[in-house]
């Protein structure tokens, strides 16, 4: 059984291994049928049935015999080369074509099968157009979407797809993300923001810039992520892969004994079963059993917006105990919000409203909460002079001569002031929120709670990894008041807070120990570390980040935290059917090599009970795929 890595698109009658495989199936069939009919003489029959067996079984067998020359490694193709071989010497010429037809059709099938699934993942680029409307000179024109290039301005009408990445300059919108990202709703799109390739214009009419080259793109980029993770073995298919460099030579090492014994003791019938050993006892579907598992599992998943990385990342998915989060940007939205407003004179839009005059200058993501939170309910921003940022503390302005201040309770303390409403501040940082006092150098006007809000869903997702027999716990750089509020939120397992990167790191370590493996989930560069040493690195929301990609086992396209449990259950539905594969194969094999080595099978058998066992662990192993 060798390994095929071709990816082949077309019909099954336009694979050449079908087409050869039939032509020797017609050839076999058609000596079988004449010959009974006496229509051709015994000569003739074996001239057709040496026939078949070189059209059937000659591109297998000159692949063994050149992986045996050049790898130094004795294949299955070369136990079926001495069953043929020895079948043809023994005078049975019918079984030996019988056996090539058999063997050449389930190989035939088994690879085109194998190549059909790697190459699913490839139906991606059908998603993008193949022309493409750019913008030379003022002027429309059409070209091939191939030839998009890094700055080129393009088109993208109502229900048209995206050619390549790239930035709108003009136009709003909402787009079908769900091809790259595997996220069902649409996304709002406007000036400045990304969009990629692939993905579905829905409304309005887009100008973008291109920021990626079509052969640069994400699609192609998801693709060839994919196709590379499919190469890369995993830990069981590599000892199976091993485990079948040794066992083949004992094959036919046992085989010649048979042989041997056969001649020395004088019973001919012997050497019959020294043929039938050879294709009772071939690997075929021990072999196959995973990788096909492996590259349906991730073609599957990287068709849903999981990119995973290899054949060992997705069987470790498959073995997680613990799921470790980031909390800021992966179980919070990472952008502050307006929670509170507390006034204390006048009304709360009046509170904020001031506050939004005194922070519209500022930098500061609290600042740009109150801002947001500002233009959102439609208020006016009053002239604002002397604005002076107080590192640390707040902020300063002159409005209508009268000097404002906004900032943290000791910014006011500072000023000779008695905070009021100490026990809503405290409520306030219980919940793991900022208390931001608004006011004069005389008295605080107002307070307003900003915090990190957890994203939708996030609740359900830890509650289902919960009931999938997983730990859910969280790891962050944020206080432990802010954490706790969030941990308290989601019902996690346990948090650990104020940590640096390299004590997240040593964290991990620890969360092994206790759950065994475990896998970390985290969206900046700052997790980088412990994306690395924890059994499975989930990299969050990196459509179009390279190095996110780079840094992590699996990548998420979209910042859905439900993919994760997805995630999990593919891993253990994969190494599920592997094992199943594994098992069955073995069981073959215990049966067959007895019953061949007691005569209880016949040549033609042998290679059906073979072919079936290797056939039912490819449509086993595809299982993995299906949604």
């Amino acid at each position: 059984m060798s390994e095929k890595e071709e990816i082949f698109d077309g019909s099954w009658h336009q694979y050449p291994a079908m087409r050869t495989a039939l032509l020797c199936g017609l050839l076999t069939i058609s000596a079988f049928v004449l010959a009974y009919a006496g229509l051709i003489s015994s000569g003739t029959k074996t001239a057709v049935f040496v026939l078949a067996i070189i059209v059937g079984g000659y591109s297998w067998s000159l692949e063994g015999l050149e992986e045996l020359v050049r790898g130094r490694r004795l294949g299955i193709e070369i136990l079926m080369l001495a069953a043929t071989a020895g079948s043809a010497i023994l005078g049975i010429w019918d079984e030996a074509a019988f056996l090539v037809f058999l063997y050449s059709s389930a190989e035939a099938l088994e690879e085109y099968t194998y190549a059909r699934s790697r190459s699913s993942i490839r139906d991606l680029l059908d998603l993008a157009p193949p022309q493409a409307r750019i913008m030379v000179d003022g002027q429309e024109r059409t070209v091939p979407a191939r030839d998009l290039r890094r700055g080129d301005i393009f088109l993208v009408r109502p229900g048209e797809a995206v050619p390549t990445d790239g930035v709108i300059e003009k136009g709003s919108s909402s787009l079908d993300e769900s091809a790259v990202t595997g996220e069902s709703l649409p996304a709002e799109k406007g000036p400045g923001m990304q969009v990629f390739a692939g993905t579905i214009n829905q409304e309005g009419a887009l100008e973008v810039r291109a920021s990626a080259a079509f052969e640069d793109n994400t699609l192609s980029k998801i693709i060839r992520l994919v196709e590379e993770a499919q190469e890369e073995k995993g830990r069981t298919q590599l000892f199976i892969e091993r485990f079948g460099d040794r066992y083949s030579p004992l094959v036919l090492f046992c085989s010649l004994l048979v042989l041997a014994a056969s001649h020395l003791a004088g019973h001919p019938e012997w050497a019959v079963r020294a043929v039938v050993l050879l294709v009772a006892a071939a690997p075929c579907a021990l072999v196959i059993s995973t990788p096909v598992a492996i590259a349906a599992g991730i073609g599957r998943a990287g068709k849903s917006g999981v990119l995973i990385k290899g054949g060992g990342h997705l069987e470790n998915l498959g073995r997680i105990r613990a799921v470790a989060f980031d909390k800021t940007g992966t179980l919070t939205r990472g952008k502050p919000q307006v929670t509170d407003i507390l006034p204390l004179q006048g009304d709360e839009k009046s509170v904020l409203a001031l506050a939004y005059s005194l922070e519209r200058l500022s930098e500061h993501p609290l600042a740009h909460a109150i801002v947001d939170e500002a233009k959102g309910l439609g208020l006016f921003a009053r002239q604002a002079d002397g604005f002076a940022c107080l590192v640390g503390a707040g902020v300063m302005a002159d409005i209508e001569g009268q000097k404002y201040y906004a900032g943290r309770s000791e910014l006011f303390l500072g000023l000779g002031l008695t905070v009021p409403k100490e026990a809503e501040i405290e409520r306030l940082r219980g919940q793991g929120k900022t208390a931001i006092l608004v006011g004069t150098a005389h008295e605080v006007l107002g307070i307003i709670g900003i915090s990190d809000q957890v994203r939708p869903g996030a609740r359900e997702v830890v509650d289902e990894l919960h009931r999938m027999g997983l730990a859910a716990v969280m790891l962050t750089g944020d206080s432990e008041r802010a954490a706790a509020a969030i941990a308290t939120e989601l019902g996690l397992d346990g948090f650990l807070a104020d940590l640096k990167p390299d004590q997240k790191t040593e964290a991990v370590r620890d969360l092994e120990r206790k759950y065994g493996p475990v896998a970390m989930v985290g969206d900046g560069i700052n997790d980088a570390p412990a994306l690395a040493r924890a059994t499975v690195g989930i990299a969050m929301g990196t459509a179009g980040a390279d190095a996110a990609i780079e840094a992590a086992d699996v990548a998420l396209m979209a910042d859905d935290l439900c993919r994760i449990p997805y995630a999990v259950r593919l891993g253990r539905k994969a190494r599920r059917i592997s094992s199943q594969n594994i098992a069955i194969s073995l069981l073959v094999l215990a049966i067959l090599i007895p019953s061949a080595l007691l005569g209880v099978l016949s040549l033609a058998a042998a290679v059906i009970f073979h072919e079936s066992s290797e056939l039912l662990a490819v449509a086993n192993g595809l299982r993995v795929g299906r949604r």
